[in-house]
């Protein structure tokens, strides 16, 4: 079976975040759940991460951005990843910007 737009785009986020070793999980919202919450959740050196995938031209729904604004507003960093900003990750989690396309020199 094919993989979704925004499948495709949760799947190169859990990329990165198995490459920093960060904890994170798929909240299930279903009965019991809070509505709106981030797709991802993830813990990362101590620190509290939502983040909301989407696809496309697709945005958030008004209850994706009252959520995000509470995580924030709490202290958490929360955010939204589409297919052109997945490196926004990594900055995020580490503060450290990441150009796939720069040469790493190594040390000698």
């Amino acid at each position: 079976m094919a993989m979704t737009p925004e499948a495709k785009v949760k799947k190169k986020v859990t990329n990165i975040l198995k490459e920093l070793n960060a904890y994170y999980f798929y909240p299930v919202t279903g009965g019991f759940g809070k509505s709106g919450v981030p797709d991802i959740i993830v813990c990362y050196e101590g620190k509290f991460f939502g983040i909301e995938c989407k696809a496309g031209g697709n945005k958030p729904t008004a209850l994706q951005e009252k959520q995000i604004k509470e995580i924030n507003d709490s202290g958490g960093v929360a955010f939204v990843i589409n297919e052109d900003n997945i490196e926004d990750v990594r900055y995020h989690l580490t503060g450290v910007a990441h150009n796939p396309n720069q040469l790493s020199l190594g040390v000698l």
